[in-house]
């Protein structure tokens, strides 16, 4: 084969990695449980097209190809480690059937997808790190944008992320929850699915600030949800927080327009997704049982209502987030609280909220909280934007020198996306997101 069609092959290869890629990933975890050794089958099985596509030709169903391929390497790979003699049988039995017609993508991986959420949600883990392994197997995000979802540095994300691995693997439970088990599991489900439309909302780098496939992934995801267990009304008020925020897409703008909620052309907003976000976070709150996505859905729900900025009810939004902060430690909800506070009230009452303690920078920072009954994740210590925030509510004060130094003190605690929204999109960027 000439060096032309050569790279011909690996062109072709290439546009069948994007789709396939994840298909065969997520497929081979379900069948050995194992994520990694998973993952290494694949990449086996790329190269070894590769090699073999530009000698015998590119095969007529390349995906089947690289499937067949990969699962044969898998069960090579599961004889030489002598792994437990119930996932070998498994394996052999799915390689001695006839090859099966690929179901197309957009009918199998999105519940292969869901299944695999809940199997990195663990019990057997903090729910930290079910959170951290479940955004890091679904979304393929770079560590450090995980880590900064955290208010974590790179290097402490990666050690949980190596040590939530070496624990499952040392507890050796079943894989995939039981039926009885999914409620157990449903925090860290939620809280991924958070996390994940966040990347996709706000997410910076070469993708601009709106990722479309990771917002409609997580909104894909989050209907499963909803379908799976339709009595939970925290599943029910996430999917209409999605909604709600989704909703407002097409008036934020791309990089570098951000249009900050304020200064929104509300014409461009989505009706039908702000009535069906409406419509489920009012069914949400009629099963009695109120949760943090719940209220955060009510936020978004009074934004969403309202024909202007100025029409905006922040009195109501000033008593959700009163009500959130007794139930949800999530680091910006009290900065969030004082914002809306001071559009309510005043900027010095505001204030009050978000007031910096005598000596604090003295003092060792006390030990984080537990996680709430819900299951919210621990905040970090010290989170970013809290003194941009402050700095923010300082200025509208008149309290231009103090302003200044809280402005500094949050850029000089920032983290890479904190910094990116304090020095190009202002302090109003963290409370839409909320």
């Amino acid at each position: 084969m000439t060096a032309i069609e050569a790279a011909s092959v690996a062109e072709q290869l290439a546009a069948v990695s994007a789709a396939a890629w994840d298909h065969i990933s997520v497929a081979l975890t379900r069948l050995t449980g194992d994520r990694e050794l998973a993952e290494d089958c694949v990449q086996d099985a790329f190269a070894r097209a590769l090699v073999r596509w530009p000698v015998d030709g590119v095969p007529g169903k390349p995906m089947a190809w690289l499937m067949t391929t990969a699962r044969n390497r898998a069960m090579d790979r599961a004889r030489r480690a002598l792994v437990e003699a119930e996932k070998l049988r498994l394996i052999a039995r799915e390689a001695a059937r006839d090859q099966p017609e690929l179901v197309p993508e957009a009918e199998v991986i999105t519940d292969d997808r869901l299944e695999l959420m809940f199997a990195c949600a663990h019990p057997a883990l903090p729910i930290e790190a079910q959170v951290a392994l479940g955004l890091s197997a679904l979304t393929g995000l770079p560590t450090g944008e995980i880590a900064d979802a955290f208010l974590v540095t790179e290097r402490t994300m990666r050690q949980r992320l190596f040590r939530a691995k070496q624990r499952l693997r040392r507890v050796g439970a079943p894989f995939l929850p039981h039926d009885q088990d999914l409620p157990r599991r449903l925090p860290a489900i939620l809280h991924v699915l958070y996390l994940m439309f966040n990347a996709g909302y706000e997410g910076i780098g070469v993708d601009g600030p709106v990722r479309p496939s990771m917002l409609e992934e997580a909104l894909r995801l989050g209907r499963l949800l909803v379908d799976l267990v339709p009595g939970e009304p925290e599943a029910i008020g996430l999917l209409a927080l999605m909604l709600l925020h989704d909703a407002r897409r097409g008036a934020r703008g791309l990089e570098p327009d951000f249009v900050a909620l304020p200064q929104q052309d509300r014409s461009r907003w989505d009706l039908t997704e702000i009535a069906e976000g409406i419509a489920l976070a009012d069914r949400a709150a009629r099963a009695g049982r109120v949760g943090p996505f719940q209220v955060r859905a009510a936020i978004a729900a009074c934004h969403d209502r309202a024909s202007a900025d100025a029409d905006t009810d922040w009195w109501r939004i000033s008593r959700l987030f009163g009500q959130l902060a007794r139930l949800d430690t999530f680091a910006s909800v009290i900065p969030c609280q004082s914002l809306a506070v001071g559009r309510a009230d005043s900027p010095e009452v505001g204030l009050l909220i978000v007031a910096e303690p005598p000596a604090v920078k003295s003092q060792e920072a006390p030990p984080a909280p537990p996680a709430t009954a819900s299951g919210t994740m621990r905040p970090a210590i010290r989170y970013q934007l809290l003194p941009g925030i402050r700095g923010h509510l300082l200025r509208l004060s008149g309290l231009l020198a103090q302003s200044a130094d809280a402005y500094r003190e949050a850029l000089d605690a920032a983290g890479s996306i904190a910094q990116y929204r304090a020095e190009l999109l202002g302090p109003r960027a963290s409370f839409e997101s909320s």
